[in-house]
């Protein structure tokens, strides 16, 4: 890129997008260089222009440019994602970007973050490798799936165009792993009609012709989000965020703490299980509706390579009307639980006593890393890079292996999505509250990410190509 484009660079970065994490457990599956790639068309937007822009965000503001792969070839790419892989390959290797560094659509993700702007069937899907077996652990109330039938628990039996067509997921699943399953599921794009057959939680096996649809991410749902939990004559909050990406978040936040503070709420569980993070600055309200004795202290610094420490910053606890001091907290976690969901936890570290903090679930993916976003406008390319590393006030921040390793407090649970959100009865809730009534626990040992301990091979369903929301939202089809 010539002086003028690093100009541009620089003021894309300045001017534009808050900061931001995201990613889940498990990132996307990389493609290789092609063996013998196309040659780059010409123009501004030929995919050797697009690989070299991204090309200069790497070199001018990667977070670790000693774990940079600099044998790398521009030339033989014909996809700017399979360039940023191998690119990084040394940092995925050293757990410090697993998939965290991605190529995405300026206009995708900044309608999901204006607008919560989607389009799918609007569920969460995981799949189980050894009973090859398909299931929601979620769905958006807003979206085609759940007015379909669709919820938490459901098994989806069979996918076709029509019912004359029909393939079983366990057919699917054997013969061409979820790749299979997500080809059988079509694009994600709205209109797309697929036939889907699928057993609800309580067995009622039903089949629905079911077309995809543009809808809006709800960060915090109007049945679980934001939930008052009476146990031992406490009043526990019960907060379930889905996402960090939608900007709406922060006044839906405000929302729920509203309702927190109306019912004298001191102890708090965050149910982040699938929450692949967002916007550091949702991450930052969440702080300060937790720190009203603390405004003034410090929340987070963010922290760039040397050479552009100059960026360097520092977020201090600003006031926030109805906000909570917690005398205990709880985060309920998974290895789809990533990035501002574990900023914001780690953050809370040095303000809440040590035996009152503690992660429930499994251990989190370990993003203690966030992106910025680098433009290139006339392409509707975003280069989102690993650029910067948040700490704590007691300058903590190396949970690249997961929040297990630094929590005070760790307590084992399965995600059982036998039971709805919010469900004080369900397996990782009752766990936390179990811990903050001061009953024991088995602690997370171990490389424990699993969605479901009970069902150690499930995972998240991910395509190849993720949208701007499917990287964001773990699951998200």
């Amino acid at each position: 890129m010539n002086v003028a484009g690093r100009t541009a660079l620089s003021a894309t970065l300045a001017l534009a997008l808050a900061a931001c994490g995201g990613g889940g457990s498990s990132p996307p599956p990389t493609a290789g260089p092609s063996p013998s790639p196309a040659p780059p068309t010409t123009g501004a937007c030929s995919v050797g222009n697009q690989i070299a822009f991204a090309d200069d965000v790497l070199n001018d503001w990667y977070l670790f440019p000693d774990l940079l792969d600099n044998t790398v070839n521009q030339a033989d790419f014909t996809t700017v994602q399979s360039f940023l892989d191998a690119r990084v390959a040394p940092a995925r290797a050293q757990s410090r970007d697993v998939g965290f560094t991605f190529a995405t659509s300026i206009a995708d993700e900044n309608a999901l973050i204006n607008s919560g702007s989607s389009a799918g069937f609007g569920v969460r899907l995981s799949f189980d490798q050894i009973n090859n077996r398909l299931f929601i652990l979620e769905a958006f109330e807003n979206a085609p799936g759940f007015a379909a039938g669709i919820d938490r628990g459901t098994q989806i039996l069979a996918i076709g165009t029509s019912s004359a067509n029909l393939q079983t997921v366990s057919s699917l699943l054997a013969s061409g792993g979820p790749g299979a399953v997500v080809d059988a599921l079509g694009p994600t794009e709205a209109g797309i009609t697929r036939v889907l057959r699928f057993a609800q939680a309580d067995g009622t096996v039903l089949e629905r012709s079911i077309a995809k649809a543009d809808f809006s991410l709800d960060p915090v749902s109007d049945r679980y989000g934001a939930v008052i939990i009476q146990d031992g004559g406490r009043n526990v909050g019960y907060l379930n965020l889905r996402t960090f990406i939608v900007g709406s978040a922060a006044d839906e936040l405000r929302g729920a703490f509203q309702l927190f503070a109306a019912n004298n709420v001191d102890e708090l569980i965050m149910d982040f299980r699938y929450n692949g993070g967002g916007l550091v600055s949702v991450a930052e309200t969440l702080g300060d509706l937790m720190g009203r004795d603390q405004i003034g202290s410090l929340f987070s610094s963010t922290v760039l390579r040397p050479e552009r420490a100059d960026n360097n910053a520092t977020r201090l606890f600003r006031s926030e009307l109805n906000a909570l001091k917690p005398e205990a907290l709880v985060l309920i976690g998974t290895g789809s639980t990533a990035s501002a969901s574990e900023l914001v936890t780690n953050a809370m570290l040095p303000y809440v006593a040590s035996n009152r903090i503690a992660l429930v679930g499994s251990d989190t993916s370990g993003k203690p890393v966030g992106q910025f976003a680098f433009d290139l406008d006339e392409c509707d390319l975003r280069v989102r890079a690993v650029t910067f590393q948040t700490l704590n006030a007691n300058n903590e921040g190396e949970y690249f292996t997961g929040l297990a390793s630094v929590m005070p407090n760790t307590c084992r649970a399965n995600d059982d999505f036998t039971r709805p959100l919010g469900d004080p009865n369900e397996a990782s809730i009752a766990t936390a509250l179990d811990f903050l009534a001061g009953r024991s626990c088995t602690a997370i040992s171990g490389v424990q990410r699993q969605i479901a301990q009970s069902a150690p091979a499930m995972e998240m369903m991910k395509p190849k190509a993720p949208t701007a929301a499917q990287y964001q939202v773990p699951g998200l089809f």
